[in-house]
């Protein structure tokens, strides 16, 4: 044990909280059951109740809340260093390190307690080995973070790894709801039934020792929404919500990125190897947008040219890919050079060229993919022009864009 005073202080929590649910349960209070049938081949079926211990707990979280065994451990949960992660727990709108500590910590180790136990009848070992657990967590070598997204407008067959401890997998029936309660109503619409709705953006990150920050999953969540739209062409978005868990407990519900969580406009895809591997190369590469001005605003412009309809799309995609390959000499120019970038042939070159007058949304997204993967937004400026004024061959200079 680690923590002798800890342990005083959250046995007196979970004792204090027994008792008040023994009170509402003479109360007349129900405590839900299942009624589960256990089978083999050759041998007796066996029928169990288990008492539903998690939602009757989380429905009283509230009211355990003003309790004064609740300040005392919450109290001594902000006095030890440890648990300062815990702390950050994302708990509402406004920041409450207090309640994020209850919500992130006590209110697991009150359950785990509880179904260790099989109901409300205080059994020592079982909350000593959910207080084994917590101290686990808090003092041993690091922790193991999660994040977990509802996934719409692809499917996919089997789990895809986008890098970056990022991936898609078909979500598991439940999952959700059996870490976090409220999960059911902040779901998108149709979610586990549709075939493009069967999916979930998870990002896994272990912690080092100490680390009182957790990853900035909206942000990388949003990239990786933004690396499936290029490399798919399909109306993808995540959330609303995102379900974040640190060691495997409840962490908080955070919202995603208000453009990664609309859906554009568009028909459902599925996510094959070809195109996930393109959007493994293309996420990363996002970060370029960070230090480049001209990207960052030809990718935020076609972005939100998803959602518009003309005349305003048509003018968020011209500027897209000014801000692309304009380098300050305006669309023709940009045109001139997209067409360089993409075309094989000379009659390829010249038909792209005139549909850069007009570009559409598919257009602008393979020049954004094709500036994206060469990955040096001024170089590639300087090669396209060579190309263009025959100092390169443009077998040479293609040659060199796609090793690049």
């Amino acid at each position: 044990m680690r923590s002798p005073h800890l342990y005083d202080t959250l046995r007196g929590f979970c004792l204090g909280a027994f008792a008040a649910f023994h009170r509402d349960l003479d109360s007349g209070a129900d405590l839900p059951f299942a009624f589960e049938e256990h089978g083999s081949y050759g041998r007796p079926t066996l029928y169990e109740y288990r008492p539903l211990v998690r939602g009757f707990v989380e429905a009283r979280v509230d009211r355990l809340y003003a309790r004064d065994d609740v300040r005392s451990a919450v109290d001594d949960l902000q006095r030890e260093p440890a648990a300062r992660i815990f702390a950050r727990a994302h708990e509402g709108v406004t920041p409450d390190e207090a309640r994020a500590l209850y919500r992130s910590v006590l209110v697991p180790l009150l359950v785990r307690t509880a179904e260790g136990c099989g109901g409300f009848d205080w059994d020592d070992q079982a909350f000593d080995r959910a207080y084994a657990e917590l101290e686990e967590s808090l003092f041993g070598d690091g922790h193991a973070y999660g994040a977990v997204a509802p996934l719409v407008g692809v499917s996919c067959g089997t789990g895809i790894d986008l890098g970056g401890g990022i991936r898609v997998r078909a979500a598991a029936a439940g999952e959700l709801a059996a870490m976090w309660p409220e999960a059911t109503g902040l779901l998108p619409r149709d979610f586990g039934r549709e075939p493009d709705r069967l999916c979930v953006l998870e990002l896994e990150r272990p912690l080092d020792r100490g680390t009182d920050e957790v990853p900035d999953a909206p942000g990388e969540l949003a990239d990786a929404v933004t690396a499936l739209r290029l490399s798919t062409a399909a109306p993808v978005a995540a959330g609303p919500v995102l379900f974040e868990r640190l060691d495997w407990r409840p962490y908080g519900i955070r919202p995603v990125l208000p453009i990664a969580a609309t859906a554009p406009p568009g028909e459902p895809t599925r996510l094959d190897p070809f195109r996930a591997s393109v959007a493994v190369q293309l996420r990363p590469k996002l970060a370029l947008a960070d230090e480049d001005t001209g990207l960052g605003d030809a990718l935020d412009r076609w972005e939100l040219a998803l959602f518009q309809d003309d005349p305003f799309r048509a003018e968020q995609l011209r500027q897209a890919l000014a801000s692309a390959l304009g380098d300050g000499d305006g669309t023709w120019a940009a045109g001139m050079r997209a067409a360089a970038l993409l075309g094989e042939t000379p009659q390829e070159r010249t038909d792209l060229v005139e549909r850069f007058r007009d570009p559409t949304l598919d257009l602008v997204r393979r020049m954004l993919v094709a500036v994206l993967l060469h990955g040096n937004r001024a170089k590639l400026l300087r090669e396209l022009d060579d190309t263009l004024l025959g100092v390169r061959s443009k077998a040479a200079g293609v040659a060199e864009l796609r090793a690049s």
